[in-house]
This record gives C-alpha cells, sequence and structure tokens, in this order.
C-alpha cells in the first residue's frame, strides 16, 4: 500500500504545472457520397495550458490589467512554458490579412482590455528558458516586433464562467473558416478568419 501510494506522489509530482494542450481542425476539402472526407487542409495550435489552481483577477482591471498574465514578459504566449506555435496547411485570412501556409508562434497583446490584438510571429520557440537559439523565445520573453508577420484585433468579452484551464479552441466552423478562441478565466477573446 505504502509502495503504491508512494507511486502515485511521485506521478502527481512530475507531472507539468501546465500541461501541453492541442487545438485542430481542418479547412476547405468536402464529403464524398459514401460520407468521406478528402481535400482539406489542416490547421493546428500547440500551447501549454496554465491552471488557475484558485488564482482570483488573473487579468487584473485599469492600470495593472494584464500584468499578472504577462509575468515580465512584453507580450503574453497564449499559454505557459513553450511559446504558443500555430501550424496551417492552408493561408489564413484575420481582419484582411493573409497568413501564409506555414509555422509561426503565437502572441498576445494584452495593452487593449477590450480588443486585444493577436500577433503570427517568425520567432521560433525555446524548448527551454536557458536554451541558447537565435531568433527564438521561451514564452514571451525576449519577444520584439521586428519577426512578426500578421497582427489583427481580437473582441474581448468577460464569461460568467471561468475556465479553469486555458482553453483555445476553433469555433463555428464551416469549411471557409470559422473563429479562434482564447478562454481563461473569465475572458474570452475571439477572432473570425478563412481559409484560403
Amino acid at each position: 500500500m505504502a509502495l503504491a501510494l508512494s507511486a502515485s506522489v511521485a506521478t502527481a509530482q512530475d507531472r507539468p504545472l501546465s500541461p501541453r494542450g492541442q487545438a485542430s481542425t481542418q479547412v476547405g476539402g468536402s464529403y464524398d457520397s459514401e460520407g468521406a472526407f478528402s481535400g482539406g487542409k489542416w490547421v493546428d495550435i500547440d500551447y501549454g495550458r496554465p491552471i488557475l489552481r484558485g488564482r482570483a483577477d488573473m487579468f487584473g482591471t485599469g492600470a495593472d490589467y494584464a500584468t499578472k498574465i504577462y509575468a515580465g514578459a512584453p507580450i503574453w504566449r497564449v499559454g505557459a512554458d513553450v511559446t504558443t506555435r500555430i501550424t496551417t496547411e492552408a493561408d489564413l485570412v484575420f481582419d484582411g490579412k493573409t497568413l501564409a501556409a506555414g509555422e509561426y508562434s503565437v502572441f498576445a497583446d494584452l495593452s487593449d482590455p477590450k480588443a486585444w490584438t493577436l500577433v503570427f510571429s517568425t520567432l521560433g520557440a525555446k524548448q527551454s528558458f536557458r536554451e541558447e537559439t537565435e531568433n527564438a523565445v521561451w514564452g514571451g520573453y525576449g519577444y520584439t516586433t521586428d519577426l512578426d508577420v500578421l497582427r489583427a484585433p481580437m473582441m474581448v468579452s468577460e464569461h460568467p464562467v471561468s475556465a479553469d484551464q486555458l482553453v483555445v479552441a476553433f469555433t463555428d466552423m464551416t469549411q471557409q473558416g470559422g473563429s479562434l478562441t482564447v478562454w481563461f478565466s473569465n475572458q474570452i477573446a475571439t477572432i473570425p478568419f478563412t481559409a484560403r
């Protein structure tokens, strides 16, 4: 019994504080007469899923809005730990601007609490804080705007239900596109996009 309890405690301690998450969708493509789907292109987002663990007012208010979530970085990585990454096989259009198919880091500038700015950058993602890799960042630390490829406004609202763990999801999807949605604590930010 003691050995089993010891093993379960060790396993719990080995778990990351912010488990990895993934959001995926397919755009384009179609179903044939037998119901098989073909021709779609994948869009995947890989991110760390921080948990509130009882923390209240994670985003703050007034002049302190976003200071907790930034944790000393100049921008939010839209997640935790390793910088959030998007890989898209299709060109995606956000706010009339095209994000070419490829792989990018994803950030959010929260300087306006009512309209976050979604940022896609060619900055790479370090796998550890101490890693020495040029043009790569750990989270939002070391972020600069010079490798941004697209910036677009997200609509932000407060939700009456709090998400204990960060959720990144594709919502209201059709074959032509949908919305990218970020929900953490009582904040939900969303931006529509279309696929080309």
